[in-house]
């Protein structure tokens, strides 16, 4: 399921790929779900103790994936995204425009236990999700329907974090499904992707500290 997927930057202990839409990051539950990420980036490079994964990207979203080669790495960035030192960027396509050029969305969110793996707002048991967003430009669309481009900057790592923000109505939320999104958003047609890419990702590199950075175009 999914496309290829492809080496973007790699150190001794560590390899950033670009993870196609479709494809899970970590084996699922039951047969069929053992294709996966890890998997495939362990068939790649054979000398690597892991891989391990140290976060995740949802299934339908694509873009950048940070995974250890090794238990030492995989402590070492695991911590980082603890710690909040990782930066991570995502590109989306949102239906219509919101009202404002950028923002904060601050919500408090939990599963949703009987639509599961659908997250929602809950302000009395909900853990804090924190996504900052900004708009880059309109995108191009047909007569029957608007759509604009946003950067999202999550600075907490929620599950569907960044879907939830897009479509929660505005002021809370930007009141924009991201386009293609069939959990939160109107659905997705017939070859339709949902559009949401992880775009950019900094971090120290576990063995010589130095800052890395890696980025991509967005696909869409």
């Amino acid at each position: 399921m999914g496309g290829p997927i492809k080496c973007v930057a790699r150190g001794p202990s560590w390899v950033v790929v670009d993870k196609p839409a479709g494809l899970l990051s970590v084996p699922g539950r039951g047969p069929g779900k053992a294709d996966c990420a890890v998997a495939r980036v362990a068939a790649l490079i054979h000398e690597a103790d892991g891989p391990m994964v140290v976060h995740r990207l949802d299934m339908d979203t694509s873009g950048l994936l940070l995974v250890a080669l090794s238990a030492g790495a995989q402590r070492a960035l695991s911590r980082q995204f603890r710690d909040r030192m990782v930066l991570k960027r995502y590109v989306g396509v949102v239906e219509g425009a919101p009202g404002a050029r950028a923002g904060v969305v601050r919500l408090r969110q939990r599963l949703n236990v009987d639509r599961r793996p659908v997250q929602i707002v809950d302000e009395t048991f909900g853990k804090l999700a924190v996504t900052r967003w900004r708009r880059i430009d309109p995108h191009p669309r047909d007569a029957a329907h608007e759509r604009t481009r946003i950067e999202f900057g999550p600075v907490t790592g929620r599950s569907h974090q960044i879907r939830l923000a897009a479509s929660s109505p505005a002021p809370a939320g930007l009141g924009c499904p991201i386009v293609g999104d069939d959990l939160y958003g109107s659905g997705r047609t017939p070859g339709e992707r949902l559009m949401l890419a992880a775009v950019a990702l900094t971090f120290d590199d576990p063995d010589t500290g130095r800052r890395v950075r890696v980025r991509i175009a967005p696909p869409f």
